[in-house]
């Protein structure tokens, strides 16, 4: 099993490009078993969608203006 620095990692570098199916896995099987893990993929999930939908809106704003 891959350790708690790694799957932090894969979470992180899942929300900027496309895991691989092993490193997709890898992650499941450990966020089912580490609360921690598991916590740490939902709060950046949920940062990363904050943040483009606060985009969204900022380039909303400005399209209005233009």
């Amino acid at each position: 099993m891959r350790s708690c620095r790694d799957i932090t990692a894969l979470v992180s570098q899942g929300l900027d490009k496309s895991l691989s199916i092993r490193e997709r896995l890898a992650i499941s099987v450990h966020v089912m078993m580490c609360s921690r893990c598991r916590n740490f993929q939902k709060q950046s999930q949920f940062i990363h969608q904050a943040a483009h939908r606060y985009t969204e809106q900022l380039q909303k704003r400005l399209d209005k203006k233009s």
